[in-house]
């Protein structure tokens, strides 16, 4: 069976992380978590355009920067539009500005924690976990 495209960019992220040693709990090389972080930031776009065109929208309508991508949670989030755009803001300044941007995630339990919400936010939009 063939796994979801977002899903795989999360897959992805998790192998380069795993590229990098750890001493002390902190990835040493940076490189590396700058570059899974950027991975999973994108599988969350990806999913985020899935949705979408579920709903309709046209591949050329698909948000091309972070303030369109909020405008379509606000608009096409439905009940959870509130908590689809917090999450997804949250993962844009853990995952894209922090981790890949400028590179300030080290701590492996954050950086996996900021994965793994990537992931849940994915599979939220994806229908496949349920509100808790």
């Amino acid at each position: 069976m063939k796994k979801r495209e977002p899903i795989r960019y999360m897959e992805n992220a998790k192998e380069l992380l795993r590229k990098s040693p750890i001493e002390e709990n902190y990835y040493k090389d940076i490189k590396y978590v700058k570059t899974a972080c950027g991975t999973a930031y994108l599988g969350v776009l990806k999913a985020i355009d899935d949705y979408l065109l579920g709903r309709g929208i046209t591949k050329d309508k698909l948000p091309k920067k972070v303030e369109e991508y909020e405008k379509a949670l606000k608009k096409y989030g439905g009940q959870y539009n509130g908590k689809l755009l917090g999450q997804f803001n949250v993962i844009y300044h853990e995952l894209h500005i922090a981790g890949y941007y400028r590179g300030d995630l080290q701590a492996v339990k954050t950086v996996k924690e900021a994965l793994a919400n990537g992931r849940i936010f994915i599979e939220r939009l994806a229908g496949l976990t349920k509100e808790r």
